[in-house]
């Protein structure tokens, strides 16, 4: 392939890591110490989690861009997340950069999702910067951890050049890297001259032809939807006319408007951009994750983005409940399927297909928590919906049925391992490893279908007392399991509408665990708690004490109710069988019986 002239000026890298292991805090001690913020700016932590719910969890949910300076070049930093199931996120960012670096816990290590990132990344054929953060922890064990990503690097089929890595070494909170572990650094100075080192300048693909990859898309009230991408190759400027390069294979022609680039956190109006740099383009109606804007007279596509397949599905339906209409504002199937419609066209992971039921819409992601959070956020936007129980995506090949299958890591203290395997044994889970450090706590690897670890992780936490960590990672597709046992408990549903009262709930307790807490508003069919046996149980939490005109010592004294427990919205998604349904509303998450008349409902067999 032609070589054409790099652009020295510009540095496009991508930052990938674990769940929690301190890239976005790194990227907020990239950013101040690049002279981003004004001396008396007021900011705030994790500046890049620009969500509520990634603020409130932790966790990156969103890729995102920045770019700051270092001396004359220009460095373009993409903050990606770093949990599998956010996956169709990485992939597409990581067509915008020329190298990675790559964040690893000083005490953790790689866990699965290091794995994913990094995988992604080979594939790509990106050199990567290796960076072992955290080294002020009391139980970091730096060297070991760079034996161990060396060895992730060689068993992910790295090339020579890629396990050729430098490596760092640092603290994100206080802004401190070094290239030596007995360094006397006290800035990120060390990450910043390395960046410049290893990243290759981007150069063009192709000579005088314009090539802009789209890879995400934003949408302003004031121009309409945003194309987010890079310049692989040639010029653009406002006013230019380009050709669309669709999926489909189609070519439409239109005209840049608005162009952007960033700096810092901010968008910037441009008259230009060339090869190498990472624009925001208005005025491009219709345009998707994946299309090329090329040249408006010799337009040559770029690939388009290869995404992993889907492997968890659920049914959204529109709200059905007594209660629907009263808390959400967007109610009907038309709103709905818009809203679906609009996250299939930023979100390159999710699948939406309509069903035989025209209020019903099957969603497929990479796992529970994707679909999570997009229930979490269309609440928060107003919307009403109720869900089924997730699925997994089964395929037929050859006659042969098979199911996703995950690695399952897991860090508990090494009194819980019998507890932890015999729970990950019934749910047709087989350990593949199992490490103990001597400091008490003990790492197991387990190979588990996807299916087995639907409402796994609440079971885990209370097997473990909340003291164990659960990390899983798509592996492969393998040969169907078996049938795994589900809840093992049926579900306490009221049996008419009202109001919970206190004496109801006091009588109801030895039953079972309850859901709700005096004062509720239910309706017949709702499940307001679990019953201790296997058989759903119909009951009266309604139901108030009989007043009369006669006193004894006793029957004044106070009801003292065992604590409820609320369940979140992953929990209830956990917990309901097929059977039961998720109603959601933006002040509420409720289980449900998907038929609300209790003699409508078949029983089961206690």
């Amino acid at each position: 392939m032609a070589r054409f002239a790099a652009r020295n000026d510009i540095r496009n890298i991508a930052i990938i890591a674990h769940v929690d292991h301190g890239k976005t805090t790194l990227v907020d001690a990239m950013l101040k110490q690049s002279g981003t913020f004004r001396d008396n700016e007021r900011i705030v932590e994790r500046v890049m989690d620009s969500l509520d719910l990634e603020r409130e969890r932790g966790i990156t949910i969103m890729a995102k861009n920045t770019a700051i300076r270092y001396g004359e070049v220009k460095i373009n930093i993409v903050d990606t997340p770093g949990h599998s199931d956010f996956g169709g996120e990485v992939e597409r960012v990581l067509k915008m950069v020329d190298g990675v670096m790559l964040l690893v816990d000083a005490s953790e290590g790689p866990l699965p999702q290091t794995r994913f990132v990094l995988r992604k990344a080979l594939e790509e054929k990106l050199p990567a910067i290796v960076v072992v953060n955290k080294i002020d922890r009391s139980d970091a064990r730096p060297q070991e951890v760079v034996n161990e990503i060396y060895d992730l690097f060689i068993d992910l089929d790295a090339t020579e050049e890629q396990i050729g890595f430098p490596i760092l070494y640092s603290v994100s909170r206080d802004g401190v890297a070094k290239r030596h572990l007995d360094d006397d650094s006290k800035d990120l100075r060390p990450l910043f001259e390395q960046i410049l080192e290893t990243i290759p300048a981007p150069q063009p693909k192709i000579e005088n032809s314009l090539q802009i990859l789209v890879t995400n898309l934003a949408y302003s009230d004031y121009v309409g939807r945003i194309a987010i991408g890079r310049i692989f190759s040639g010029k653009v400027a406002v006013g230019d006319t380009i050709s669309v390069c669709k999926l489909s294979g189609s070519v439409e022609k239109t005209k840049i408007t608005q162009l952007y680039s960033f700096e810092g956190l901010k968008q910037v109006p441009v008259q230009q951009a060339e090869a190498g740099d990472i624009i925001a383009l208005a005025g491009i109606e219709g345009i998707s994750i994946g299309e090329t804007v090329a040249d408006a007279e010799n337009p040559v596509p770029l690939p388009a983005i290869h995404v992993d397949e889907p492997t968890i599905s659920m049914i959204f339906q529109v709200n059905t409940s007594p209660f629907a209409g009263r808390e959400g504002r967007y109610v009907t199937s038309r709103h709905l399927r818009g809203r679906l419609e609009k996250e299939v066209l930023g979100n390159v992971a999710i699948r939406v297909e309509e069903t035989e039921v025209t209020d019903s819409f099957k969603v497929s992601g990479r796992g529970e928590l994707q679909l999570a959070i997009l229930i979490e956020m269309m609440r928060r936007e107003g919307y009403e919906t109720q869900v089924s129980k997730p699925e997994v995506i089964t395929r037929n090949i050859d006659g042969q049925k098979l199911e996703p299958i995950e690695q399952v890591v897991i860090d508990c203290p090494d009194t819980f391992i019998g507890v932890v395997t015999e729970a990950l044994g019934r749910r047709k889970g087989k350990m593949t490893k199992m490490v103990n450090h001597g400091a008490g706590r003990v790492r197991l690897e387990f190979e588990v279908p996807s299916r087995g670890l639907i409402g796994f992780r609440s079971e885990f936490l209370t097997d473990t007392k909340g003291t164990g960590i659960l990390n899983t990672l798509f592996l492969r597709w393998g040969e169907w399991q078996g049938e795994i046992a589900n809840r093992l408990t049926g579900a306490l549903a009221a049996d008419r509408s009202g109001v919970a009262t206190s004496y109801a709930l006091y009588n109801l307790q030895e039953r079972g665990e309850l859901f709700i807490r005096p004062g509720t508003a239910v309706y017949e069919g709702m499940v307001v708690g679990e019953n201790a046996r296997e058989a759903d149980l119909d009951v009266n939490v309604v139901k108030e004490k009989k007043l009369t005109n006669m006193r004894a010592s006793t029957s004044d004294e106070a009801i003292r109710l065992v604590p409820f427990r609320e369940l979140s919205l992953e929990q209830a998604l956990e917990f309901i069988n097929d059977d039961e349904l998720v109603e959601i509303t933006p002040s509420a998450v409720r289980m449900r019986k998907r038929v609300l008349v209790a003699n409508q409902r078949k029983r089961k067999s206690s």
